[in-house]
């Protein structure tokens, strides 16, 4: 079956934009120019909205197996394709961790048959994560695994990711890492300033983070492994980055929506919708942050969505656990703040998204082209909303954003030229 999808708009290099029409079989881009004529295809409509490439997020978490209760690979993915994500990558904190063949085969099927979108799912640096002996690494990167993580905890001794690194290099495969000194927390619950000052709670911090980077990327050069640092947020941690980098050191790194757009004054009451990891930080390491972005220091935007039941985040800063939803708010929540108030470029935004993540990983998506896999979203610049917890998609609801302004929501999402997500519009 052909499908053509009329009346879009592509965006340009220079931000500009002009009229865009794709025709699609067998899930490939086949056509792609400006008007296309094909009276046996099944035309959809794109009413003049804009077309983007599938937005790529390196950094979510599922949850199945293990927290079905918080979200499944169904209900992630269909939120993950209602925020215009088409590629999604799946952190290994579930149980069982994906840390042997077998649960990684089983882990596989799970996405064959439940997911709405891709899903590339990460297996584990250590066994079940708690930092120790190390993952047949060497077996599990011919198993279709995105890359090697123990995301939620950072690896504590330099010997087991010194290791672990050198077996990936030798694979292939990435180390993705999210880093924290467990030394340096104190079992804090936000950052240590102003917020863990007024509110009087342990904070964490920014030392934390930046010293186990520091370590990381000798240890990468060391072992010639692609070393991708998880959810950056503080300045020390954006200037060790782009020293390493300066020096010829392979390491990329990610930011999230919420690093970028808020900081620790953000949390004026004990709500846990505002507890992750790494905490909210100060307005200096925020600015520090989109200059990063903007320099090519941080290389993309990933949201670490983190779904959580809402019984277990009405606990409070000193008993919820960590973490937030991002898929469905992150687009048009860096729009509105960031391109519509003139801090970003609309294109560098898309980048950020698309093609940099895809091309620091070396993976297929990212772009619209012809030849390329029919992945794409459908986006309404004007349309506006406030965002709404009990709306999202997602068992997750929470969410640090409850009732703020956004403008343009993504509409449409198809992955491999099916449409995965529509909004009522269009029906």
């Amino acid at each position: 079956m052909r499908y053509l999808f009329k009346h879009a708009r592509q965006l340009l290099q220079n931000g500009e934009t002009e009229p865009c029409e794709l025709l699609v079989e067998d899930g490939m881009i086949t056509t792609m120019a400006p008007v296309i004529s094909d009276e046996s295809a099944c035309t959809i409509d794109c009413m003049d909205q804009l077309l983007l490439p599938g937005f790529v997020d390196v950094h979510v978490h599922l949850r199945e197996p293990g927290g079905e209760h918080k979200e499944t690979i169904a209900t992630g993915t269909t939120a993950a394709a209602r925020g215009g994500f088409t590629t999604i990558c799946a952190m290994p904190n579930t149980n069982p961790v994906p840390d042997n063949p077998e649960t990684v085969r089983q882990l596989l099927d799970r996405i064959s048959r439940d997911a709405y979108v891709n899903v590339l799912p990460y297996a584990s640096i250590t066994k079940g994560l708690k930092g120790d002996d190390l993952t047949p690494i060497k077996e599990l990167s011919g198993m279709n695994v995105f890359a090697f993580t123990d995301d939620g905890v950072g690896v504590q001794t330099a010997d087991h990711m010194l290791r672990a690194m050198s077996e990936a290099a030798a694979n292939g495969m990435p180390v993705v890492a999210h880093c924290e000194d467990n030394s340096l927390v104190y079992n804090g619950v936000v950052h240590r300033g102003d917020v863990s000052e007024r509110m009087n709670l342990p904070g964490i911090p920014s030392l934390s983070e930046s010293v186990q980077i520091a370590r990381d990327v000798l240890l990468a050069e060391a072992s010639g492994c692609h070393y991708h640092v998880c959810h950056v947020s503080t300045k020390e941690s954006v200037r060790v980055i782009r020293d390493a980098k300066k020096a010829g050191i392979r390491v990329t790194a990610e930011v999230t929506p919420h690093h970028l757009l808020m900081n620790e004054q953000a949390v004026t009451a004990d709500d846990a919708d505002f507890k992750m990891n790494p905490p909210l930080r100060s307005t200096e390491d925020q600015q520090a942050l989109l200059e990063g972005l903007l320099d090519g220091t941080i290389d993309c935007i990933a949201t670490d969505h983190a779904p959580h039941a809402a019984h277990e985040k009405a606990g409070g800063f000193r008993d919820a656990p960590f973490g937030i939803t991002g898929m469905e708010t992150a687009f048009p929540l860096l729009y509105t703040y960031l391109v519509q108030t003139g801090k970003v470029p609309l294109k560098q935004l898309v980048d950020w998204l698309t093609v940099n993540p895809a091309h620091i990983f070396q993976l297929p998506y990212g772009t619209l082209e012809e030849g390329g896999v029919a992945d794409f979203t459908v986006v309404n610049l004007n349309k506006e909303g406030i965002i709404d917890k009990h709306a999202l998609s997602s068992k997750g609801k929470n969410t640090p954003f409850q009732g703020w302004h956004v403008q343009a929501m993504p509409v449409m999402t198809v992955v491999g030229g099916h449409i995965v997500y529509k909004e009522d519009v269009y029906d």
